[in-house]
């Protein structure tokens, strides 16, 4: 079963990739109400996305950016964002890509995270606590990662997002901010970067990176105190934020989360 999850998303990813790659930098963008941006090609992609995962999982429900908001009462559900990081992607920055988490009873157990112009793809499986048979992993282009062990200096990485860049003086490593809410999160579990911190990451952007972060070792920590997982039946998770801190191990709790608290608690 995961063999054949696994090669769906890949070639799903791969093949609306390719056309994404051919519209990069020459499409116009529009504002949505949340004062986020969207392009014909968001849409398009999660055309796509969807329509395929109908056509290869009948039974599975579909949550996306740029569509169904609201939890479907069905035992599996895909979650997906067909192009993270928008606003790179109309402006020619080549960090972004598409992302799918894989939900069992409302909790991810697969993620797959597609980023076309720098060729990377992250998976994962997380089969912990869900009764599903298997191994859990984290992987970059079918390489097996894991977060850093390394001990924290002044040469090393920390990611913010444009709505907690007012923190980055107090951060005690070099700060990077990437456009892309998922990337954000993956480059801890690639163990590039020690930590990084979202104010406003909507649940398409956490479904797919949750896994992979879990499976490599990083530590995922809300900033808020209602737990994620597993999602309700029945409920609109459009509006829905969940500021988030992830690290690449716990002994970097006490040094990092006393300086991003505040973005959980600001108002997006």
């Amino acid at each position: 079963m995961w063999d054949s999850i696994l090669s769906f998303a890949e070639t799903t990813t791969a093949r609306v990739g390719e056309q994404l790659l051919k519209d990069f930098g020459t499409v116009q963008a529009a504002e949505k109400l949340d004062g986020s941006l969207v392009t014909q090609s968001d849409r398009w992609a999660d055309r796509e996305i969807q329509e395929a995962i109908i056509s290869a999982f009948p039974t599975h429900g579909v949550l996306s950016e740029e569509g169904e908001h609201v939890f479907p009462n069905t035992q599996w559900c895909w979650i997906i964002d067909p192009l993270d990081g928008t606003t790179n992607f109309a402006r020619g920055i080549p960090i972004w890509g598409i992302s799918m988490g894989l939900l069992y009873h409302g909790n991810p157990v697969f993620g797959y995270v597609h980023l076309p112009p720098i060729n990377q793809s992250f998976h994962g499986f997380w089969l912990k606590d869900s009764g599903l048979s298997g191994n859990s992993g984290a992987f970059l282009n079918h390489q097996p990662i894991h977060s850093s062990a390394d001990a924290l200096t002044s040469n090393h990485f920390f990611n913010v997002c444009s709505r907690s860049v007012a923190i980055a003086p107090q951060i005690p490593a070099k700060i990077r901010m990437l456009g892309m809410a998922s990337y954000n999160f993956l480059t801890v579990a690639a163990g590039s970067v020690l930590g990084g911190v979202e104010a406003t990451p909507k649940i398409w952007d956490i479904a797919g990176s949750w896994v992979i972060l879990k499976a490599a070792g990083s530590v995922w920590i809300p900033l808020e105190s209602e737990p994620i997982f597993p999602l309700e039946v029945g409920k609109n998770y459009g509006r829905k934020s969940y500021p988030t801190l992830v690290i690449s191990r716990e002994e970097l709790k006490s040094v990092f989360l006393p300086l991003v608290e505040i973005v959980g608690k600001k108002k997006p």
